[in-house]
């Protein structure tokens, strides 16, 4: 990554990228993403990879394929700085380290590129709008396009949704195309007509049924779960390879223009677009669930964390018996607990141990999975009930359809963990399931402020909902988390000394 100055002398940085878009969900961007990335790194480039909006799967999916942690960009959340903060070197240069720690050998002499994946189509946003979408995301970080358009049962109609899509802009976004699943006998003519609207062909993905990826109610399946899952991008690239034009595709990449370079004081571990001026915390853990039943967390998260000073322990609550050393506050993440439910009761050493923790005031962020993974009981995929870590006394059950889902704010109605009474979070739903005790500490509107519901468990030790969090949307709920968790830390030593335990019992 290489830095130069524009004429103000203002530091810039080079990045080389490109935003795989698609003209609605299911059109095949994750797969063309995917078979991008694998191909990017096959070539001898190094490959960075983030995905628009709140979607943990697809970026799941980007990790697998690079052996790295991947990012998500989302203008609902952050500011256009901190979007283009994000995208900008610092933030990849960590996922960099990620990948040289995995055993991918020197990088000397490879150039990096950014490949972002949109979110449903192009201008799905929030609502009836473009707030939040990919198109917008595309314009606040000035990031050439390559519109991906299914030509599955079509023939000449194509080209009628290539211009529609083109004719839609508000801005020349739109610079590339590839069409998917298109026949090699009408590729010639397909592409002579649409390189008449002005935008360059990049070629065509053929039909591949033996590299598809299964999906389920949330999307695609994780890529963990996903038999073969190597195999089958070697032969997706094997095909990609001579159906897209990989020149042109690295020329459009280069044309974007450099973005503003954002360094990090690493003293403070504090990104310098941020406004809160943030002490280093030191020695301070973070308990992290991850395995299959909780799998959806935003790296993001993690970095921020990192940032601050924390160090991340990963536990399973699938397989673990306890929760990591000298842990000062919990994160139970998202993902699939409904899947794995009998084993998550059968382990009740783990069990028990999240909810001992719990209830001696270690702080905690339980969302979605993990919140249902704090109640007393969860009913799993097929209707059968289970023993979770009775932390909070109600049940989970499955709902025959999305209960909630997209973007929130919510307003706390009284001091907590996260914030103060009357502040707001900014957070998403996407869940099928629902609670007979799903709180009220959180007036939560849906966009453009219409009212909602309440949602939530939370007090001062304690943030526990369906709503997700990304941090560097909530960079001060974050602050609150860490401090919190210093502040476990501290008392827990203290407590462990014999002494003071005495004391502490005398008083009592």
């Amino acid at each position: 990554m290489r830095e130069a100055a524009d004429k103000t002398g203002k530091s810039m940085t080079e990045a080389p990228r490109i935003l795989i878009a698609g003209t609605g969900s299911g059109c095949g961007k994750t797969t063309l993403t995917c078979g991008i990335l694998y191909g990017l790194a096959r070539q001898g480039y190094r490959p960075f990879a983030y995905k628009c909006g709140p979607d943990y799967i697809d970026s799941m999916f980007h990790s697998r394929v690079l052996e790295m942690e991947t990012g998500n960009l989302d203008s609902f959340f952050t500011d256009a700085r901190t979007l283009r903060a994000l995208l900008a070197g610092e933030h990849a240069g960590n996922r960099g380290e990620s990948h040289t720690r995995r055993g991918a050998g020197t990088d000397s002499g490879r150039r990096d590129i950014r490949v972002i994946e949109g979110v449903m189509g192009y201008y799905d946003g929030m609502g009836f709008s473009e707030k939040g979408s990919a198109s917008e995301i595309a314009a606040l970080t000035e990031t050439p396009v390559i519109l991906t358009v299914n030509a599955r049962g079509m023939s000449r109609s194509v080209l009628a949704v290539l211009k529609g899509f083109l004719e839609s802009q508000t801005w020349p976004g739109i610079q590339g195309v590839i069409f998917n699943q298109l026949s090699p006998m009408l590729y010639p003519a397909v592409c002579r007509e649409a390189e008449a609207f002005g935008v360059r062909v990049l070629g065509y993905v053929p039909r591949v049924p033996e590299a598809a990826f299964e999906s389920r109610k949330l999307g695609l399946v994780t890529p963990g779960e996903i038999e073969g899952f190597r195999e089958k991008l070697a032969l997706l690239y094997d095909r990609l390879k001579d159906t897209l034009d990989w020149a042109g595709l690295w020329e459009l990449a280069e044309s974007a223009p450099p973005l503003p370079g954002f360094p990090v004081d690493r003293t403070r571990a504090c990104l310098d677009f941020q406004t809160r001026s943030c002490p280093p915390f030191s020695g301070v853990k973070i308990g992290v669930a991850k395995d299959e039943a909780f799998c959806f967390l935003y790296q993001d998260n993690m970095d921020f964390l990192r940032r601050l000073g924390c160090e991340i322990a990963y536990f399973s609550p699938l397989r673990g018996e306890a929760l990591p050393e000298g842990t000062d506050a919990l994160i139970l993440n998202g993902g699939y607990p409904e899947l794995y439910a009998d084993r998550l009761e059968q382990n009740l050493p783990m069990r028990r141990a999240v909810k001992k923790a719990v209830e001696n005031g270690m702080p905690v962020i339980a969302e979605c999975g993990g919140f249902m993974y704090l109640h007393q009981r969860l009913q799993d995929d097929r209707g059968q009930y289970h023993e979770m870590a009775g932390v909070l006394q109600g049940d989970c059950y499955r709902t025959p359809r999305l209960s909630r889902f997209g973007y929130i704010t919510m307003k706390a109605e009284k001091d907590n963990l996260l914030c103060r009474a009357g502040e707001e979070l900014k957070a998403h739903e996407f869940h099928y399931y629902d609670s007979t005790f799903p709180g009220n500490a959180f007036a939560v509107e849906k966009g453009g402020g219409r009212p909602g519901w309440m949602a939530g468990v939370a007090d001062d030790t304690m943030y526990a909902g369906f709503p997700h969090l990304y941090f560097y949307g909530n960079p001060e709920a974050a602050y609150a988390f860490v401090e919190a968790a210093e502040n476990y830390g501290k008392r827990r030593k203290i407590d462990a000394v014999p002494g003071n335990m005495r004391e502490a019992d005398a008083e009592a």
